[in-house]
């Protein structure tokens, strides 16, 4: 059996481990590890890999990140940032057509600004925006889907943990990543508020209006989030201008984020311990993926599986736009079973490498910044995507009365949106790269 049969032979059984339940990480941890068990011809020799791998991998200092963002995270969802975030839109926008709901995707776009988690985004502002939806009469179907869908903004506006893996793992600037994302997931939230704004004209008994608030309560609520807008100014404007590393400017927002809800009484001394548990366990989590994800494709670099795949799609002839539409298909099959984390460890050390040989008109780095953003978003997409799309399940569980076939057709114009928006980009790099060529 060639290399290349072997390792497609793997990506099998592997996809089946997974459907099957079996933690992904330990998927691949234990494909890589038997693959190139047969490929090298002895334990041994893959035991003495797995050391250098093992140091090689975790002694990287961008890796620091991470649990920085996510001790961030955790310490905005305790601090009370989400119910500000809504408070304040809701005052400014609910006695509008839909007003709350547009309210809630506001609330979800700043509060992914400090968060960086989908999953996070969804639960927290669910629990927040839900009740007050559902008490001035919006619909089962509108008030699920739209906080399943703006819970998808945490993947994608800075910071993002996935973002940072995804630079990690490509060794791409995180700062231009950063950069990149900041007009696709604007565009996001605006798409999600125009669509919301569609689906009540279309439908009129999904939503109501709340009473006009008074324009001094308006500004006395929208002073209350001035510190999302510091924090976050504070975070991606010192990244941007160099002020600090990335890592330096998490470690800045998790400090920032837990004196805030020790200040405002949100984050007590149990609050905190919880959250550098929650942290310290996400991060666990996220590392052994990375650790298996490493092991797989350090058993891929041996069958030569990347360059032959590459050769084989030069033979074909095939558009470089037909290749990365097939590869976006692709990301939304895997998004019916998968979390977003293991989609990108699993697949972008086979896609990647394809990308680069295909020429787009842009340089490399370019293509990888574009492609990293389309990815993510397509990602985000997997995330409220029927049957198992897991944002779905998160406001399910926060809403338990209603049917979960509503949730599936309330998100659907969302993710009719997301389509769009996926095409715009795809059509039109530049909108991506706009902010990354005017800095850089």
């Amino acid at each position: 059996m060639s290399g290349f049969d072997l390792s497609m032979l793997a990506f099998v059984i592997m996809l089946g481990a997974i459907f099957l339940r079996m933690p992904i990480g330990v998927s691949m941890a234990i494909t890589g590890f038997v693959g190139t068990w047969i490929v090298l011809g002895s334990p041994n020799a893959v035991l003495s890999q797995m050391k250098s791998l093992t140091y090689e991998t975790f002694s990287s200092y961008s890796l620091s990140i991470v649990p920085m963002f996510l001790l961030m995270g955790e310490f905005a969802t305790k601090s009370g940032m989400s119910r500000d975030l809504f408070r304040a839109a809701a005052d400014w926008l609910g006695h509008r057509k839909g007003g709350m709901a547009i309210a809630a995707v506001g609330a979800c776009a700043g509060f992914g600004a400090v968060c960086g988690s989908s999953l996070a985004t969804a639960s927290t502002m669910g629990k927040v925006a839900l009740p007050e939806m559902k008490r001035y009469g919006y619909s089962d179907a509108l008030s699920t889907g739209v906080l399943a869908a703006g819970g998808t903004l945490g993947i994608l506006i800075p910071p993002s943990v996935i973002l940072v893996i995804y630079a990690i793992i490509t060794e791409q600037n995180i700062v231009k990543m950063f950069m990149a994302a900041m007009i696709p997931g604007v565009l996001a939230a605006l798409g999600y508020m125009v669509t919301v704004a569609i689906y009540v004209r279309l439908r009129p008994d999904s939503a109501t209006t709340a009473a006009r608030v008074p324009y001094g309560e308006r500004f006395r609520n929208l002073l209350r989030i001035w510190p999302v807008v510091v924090i976050f100014i504070a975070v991606i404007g010192g990244i941007y201008v160099g002020i600090f590393t990335p890592t330096e400017g998490a470690a800045v927002g998790a400090v920032g984020t837990g004196l805030y809800g020790f200040v405002s009484g949100g984050l007590d001394k149990r609050g905190f311990l919880e959250s550098i548990l929650s942290t310290a366990k996400s991060t666990g989590m996220i590392f052994f993926i990375i650790f298996g994800a490493q092991l797989f494709n350090s058993f891929l670099a041996f069958t030569q599986t990347p360059q032959a795949l590459v050769a084989w799609v030069g033979e074909q002839g095939y558009a470089p736009m037909t290749v990365m539409i097939v590869m976006l298909i692709a990301y939304l099959i895997f998004g019916c079973v998968m979390d977003s984390l293991s989609m990108i460890l699993l697949t972008i050390p086979i896609f990647f490498p394809i990308i680069q040989a295909l020429d787009f008109g842009m340089s490399q780095e370019e293509v990888a910044i574009w492609f990293g953003i389309i990815a993510l978003i397509v990602v985000e997409v997997g995330l409220i995507t029927p049957p198992v799309g897991m944002n779905l399940f998160i406001i399910h569980s926060i809403a338990r009365e209603v049917p979960i076939t509503d949730t599936y057709k309330g998100v659907a114009p969302f993710v009719i949106s997301d389509l769009i928006r996926v095409g715009i980009l795809l059509g039109f790099p530049s909108i991506t790269l706009f902010l990354v060529r005017v800095m850089f």
